[in-house]
């Protein structure tokens, strides 16, 4: 576990369109002070210079995306694959200005993120990094969906899916999480869907800058209709391990435990998570400490906020 906080090194931007409003974006990171965690600010026409945290109690909307803020009013939507990059490669702290409503899709999966965070760099700060230490096991249920975090030694996700579709069917995955595995085997697993859903989602309002190009789309013989086909094997339960990080990142600070869910999405996670805080007997607040010189870092639980306090 890295001891102390860190930000970017250097600013960095990004361009694309929202997979659900169709409408070009562009978003800018930049470096923040130490216990500034992630904040969103609107800079378009619409935009009121209100500063968004990304937390769990700013989740206005889990329909197929992860919205903070206000949807009827000022918001940021489609925020998952973003905190997903961001938590796996260890930024803490971030000024993010976008002029839209919508975090660009790019190619409907987290690398290009990744690609931008790794090319600005990181720096640490001078403050402890404090964690989220899952004390005991909490599980909540929907139907015949559940999720539960229960007591681990590292990060880890283990998320099983089951779709009737036969292109997808039953798929499962584990990983303990870092920078290095998030990189390799999950950042570049694209968002999916039906091609049967697409008029219902396009009279909804979404799915309207959906395309090919950043979409694994499934077709009506059951069959990925992408040219080139799956990066992965499995490309269908590592998209949904990457929804679960990123909306996990929504904690305010990573949390310490094993992370499981069976045919999860937005809304069970985010219900998850606020199900975990809510229960202050579930989790401690811990930070790194070595006692000694050369000494293996322990996690020790300390009497302080996350860097970025929730409010439930």
């Amino acid at each position: 576990m890295l001891e102390y906080q860190t930000t970017l090194k250097s600013r960095c931007s990004l361009s694309g369109i929202g997979v659900h409003s169709g409408k070009p974006v562009s978003i800018h990171f930049s470096p923040a002070e130490p216990d500034t965690g992630v904040v969103f600010q609107r800079i378009d026409e619409a935009g009121t210079g209100r500063v968004i945290r990304a937390l769990v109690s700013e989740v206005a909307q889990t329909d197929l995306c992860t919205a903070l803020g206000d949807v009827s009013g000022e918001h940021v939507a489609t925020v998952e694959h973003l905190m997903a990059a961001l938590i796996a490669m260890g930024i803490d702290n971030v000024a993010i200005e976008i002029d839209g409503a919508e975090v660009p899709v790019l190619d409907g999966s987290a690398i290009g993120f990744v690609e931008a965070f790794e090319q600005a760099g990181t720096v640490a700060l001078p403050v402890k990094r404090r964690y989220i230490r899952v004390i005991k096991p909490i599980r909540i249920d929907n139907g015949s969906s559940w999720a539960e975090f229960r007591p681990h030694d590292r990060t880890r996700f283990e998320i099983e899916i089951d779709f009737d579709s036969p292109a997808i069917g039953r798929q499962s995955l584990a990983f303990d999480l870092n920078g290095e595995t998030f990189r390799n085997e999950i950042a570049r697993a694209r968002t999916f869907g039906f091609i049967k859903d697409v008029e219902r989602l396009w009279a909804a309002g979404f799915a309207l800058g959906s395309s090919l190009e950043n979409s694994l789309v499934i077709g009506e013989d059951h069959r990925v209709i992408n040219t080139g086909g799956l990066r992965y094997p499995d490309e269908f339960v590592r998209h949904k391990m990457l929804d679960a990080v990123g909306d996990l990142a929504l904690a305010g600070a990573r949390f310490i435990g094993c992370f499981r869910s069976f045919r999860g999405g937005h809304r069970l996670n985010a219900a998850a998570l606020r199900h975990l805080l809510t229960d202050r007997s579930a989790y401690e607040i811990v930070e790194t400490t070595r006692r000694e010189q050369g000494r293996r870092a322990e996690m020790v639980a300390v009497n302080a906020p996350v860097y970025a306090p929730w409010t439930i």
